[in-house]
């Protein structure tokens, strides 16, 4: 006789080991931990075995919750990607989307082949830029919404991720020894480059500038072969370099807000589908990182 699975239930297990806590997972699912407890329980009944065992680190899958796991991810896929196609309007046309140099290979990318793959009848166009123009040109309506690199603290924008600012270095590099500092920074309108600034002269640090107004490869490349030091976001930096930490002698660099930034006049229906697909991709990038 046929059974059916029930997909809430599914969902519960694919979150809870994804997880591995289901306090976590009641918190993205927005449910009580009771609740997911009992979802949980419903699951391994109907399978009669279990799911889940507890080890010092959490809940880590049993032999049975692996291999129910791989099938449980292609079915809420596919459910998921049933329900869009039905529910979601057939938009067509075209959306600008405004981006910093540094995030563009990482975390939009996921986010963008979502987004390409429900409206494939939308063409996307990518402005990058600094985050100083990206606001310029969102406010003179050259694009459709814009994710921006801002210091922690009062934003017009929706706050998607914080992350460290750090000094980098070439892996076993001597640059940030040499005085005046060499720094490696894309361009005048820079964000990180007031307060990088800011932060030197606090500390009586002298510097010179190596290298200005030019790509991210470029600015790469010249700490890559040690002539310089540069500054980045965390989850941004390229292979082959390192960030410099305390023993370094650099100054410490202020966090930062990477946000979400739409027109303040109503902003078009596929620009506003485009900022809630943006929203999920850094909310599970972020669950991924807490698991």
């Amino acid at each position: 006789m046929s059974r059916n699975l029930d997909t809430a239930l599914l969902r519960s297990f694919v979150t809870v080991a994804e997880t591995a806590s289901m306090t976590a997972a009641a918190n993205a699912l927005h449910l009580t931990q009771g609740a997911i407890s009992q979802q949980i329980k419903r699951l391994e009944e109907a399978f009669e075995c279990a799911l889940f065992e507890r080890d010092r680190r959490g809940l880590r899958l049993t032999n049975s919750g692996e291999r129910l796991l791989g099938k449980a991810r292609r079915m809420l896929g596919l459910n998921d990607e049933i329900w869009a196609e039905l529910t979601t309007p057939a938009f067509a046309g075209e959306v600008k989307l405004g981006l910093p140099y540094d995030l563009v290979t990482t975390y939009l990318p996921p986010v963008l082949k979502t987004y390409a793959k429900a409206f494939p009848q939308v063409d996307i166009s990518l402005v990058c830029l600094t985050s100083p123009m990206l606001g310029q040109a969102l406010a003179a309506g050259e694009i459709d919404l814009a994710v921006i690199e801002e210091p922690v603290g009062r934003s017009a924008g929706e706050c998607l991720s914080i992350e460290r600012l750090v000094w980098v270095g070439c892996k076993g590099g001597e640059a940030y020894r040499k005085r005046p500092l060499p720094i490696s920074i894309v361009s005048d309108t820079c964000a990180f480059r007031p307060v990088v600034f800011e932060a030197l002269r606090r500390q009586g640090l002298p510097w010179r500038t190596v290298f200005a107004n030019g790509s991210v490869e470029a600015i790469t490349a010249t700490v890559l072969t040690d002539l310089a030091v540069t500054a980045s976001l965390a989850s941004t930096i390229p292979d082959g370099l390192d960030v410099l930490g305390a023993d370094s002698g650099l100054p410490n660099l202020p966090g930062f807000a990477i946000n979400l930034h739409l027109p303040r006049s109503d902003a078009n229906p596929i620009a506003h589908a485009l900022a809630r697909h943006i929203r999920e991709g850094f909310l599970a990038r972020g669950r991924l990182k807490a698991a």
